[in-house]
């Protein structure tokens, strides 16, 4: 998956021990630690901001009330004991995610920057100048290769940096919610990244809704919808599965994954029972929850109730990057 960090790939750096999600209404963060040779929750914090506090947005300032998201991230720190060196979550929304194919590709990295660049350049609502712009490999097809690329502001990235360094963490690492709940399952074994079998994705926040489709570990599909977009998720998830047998070749999906209804709020939630309901009558397989249990152990004292699940899944899926590495080998 795509990572706005000096990393082009989640799979090429040292993951952290730690990792932060800043969302629309709250602000969560996770240790691991080793136990008996395996990775273990050792702790998780999560706090609720005040409505408006932070507005995830591509183009404009998300940090509306940046006292209140820095002292929520404070108290989230604090209570998974002070690390100094982060991975961070943010919102889908803040970036532009593209898939574009080169029927050749520049040797040069210098001369595959450009082109990309070049490439996702209309697509952006701001400045190319003013984006900061990462890739990784997706499929090679007979005609290409593909190439998965995210962008943001560039200012808008450094926004959220800050709050983390304000509060004495130094976030290496910044990616995107779905990407990294994709990264979740499949380090916990709910697909299998390095077989060519298709599965699909649907991740829910409070303020928007991704919907991603995936062969095997590389993404094929990717669409991001605000709450308030007019149409219904369940017509969204509909034109995917649309687009996906009749322009993607789709034969059908291996697995449906559902993310993060528990913690999307009420409204949103209800929406995702129908989707839920819609996906296994319209695709004849069931809707599953994603369970980064599979990828990391908990303590007895640690209740794994729905919201925990749908919280830990996009930070398991950050710190748990070499297990993806290897899936997808």
């Amino acid at each position: 998956m795509s990572t706005f960090s000096s990393q082009l790939s989640l799979a090429d750096a040292q993951p952290p021990s730690a990792a932060v999600e800043m969302a629309a209404h709250r602000v969560s963060a996770v240790s691991l630690e080793v136990r008996a040779g395996k990775p273990a929750v050792s702790a998780l914090a999560s706090e609720a901001l005040p409505e408006g506090a932070l507005v995830p947005s591509l183009t404009a300032s998300n940090a509306r009330d940046r006292q209140a998201v820095t002292a929520a991230l404070k108290r989230v720190l604090d209570e998974i004991g002070r690390p100094s060196r982060i991975g961070l979550v943010v919102p889908d929304v803040v970036s532009k995610v593209s898939l574009v194919r080169f029927a050749q590709v520049p040797a040069r990295t210098q001369d595959l920057d450009q082109l990309i660049r070049w490439q996702v350049r209309k697509a952006a609502p701001f400045p190319i100048e003013e984006a900061q712009v990462s890739y990784v490999p997706g499929i090679h097809a007979e005609d290409g290769q593909d190439f998965l690329v995210s962008m943001a502001r560039r200012d808008i990235v450094a926004e959220y940096e800050a709050i983390c360094t304000s509060c004495g963490a130094h976030a290496g690492i910044v990616d995107l919610s779905t990407f990294n709940v994709i990264n979740a399952a499949i380090a916990a074994g709910a697909v299998r990244g390095s077989a060519a079998e298709d599965w699909l994705l649907v991740n829910v926040a409070a303020d928007y809704a991704s919907i991603a489709l995936l062969r095997g570990a590389n993404l094929i599909f990717f669409r991001n919808r605000a709450s308030d977009a007019d149409g219904t998720l369940a017509d969204l998830v509909h034109q995917t599965a649309m687009y996906y047998e009749d322009r993607l070749g789709g034969a059908g999906f291996t697995r449906v994954l559902l993310s993060g209804a528990s913690s999307a709020g009420a409204r949103q939630a209800a929406g995702v029972d129908e989707i839920r309901r819609s996906l296994e009558e319209r695709l004849g397989k069931r809707v599953e929850t994603v369970d980064p249990r599979g990828a990391v152990t908990l303590t007895d004292r640690i209740a794994a109730s729905p919201l925990f699940l749908d919280t830990l899944a996009p930070l398991v899926g950050l710190l748990m990057r070499d297990r993806v590495s290897e899936a997808a080998a």
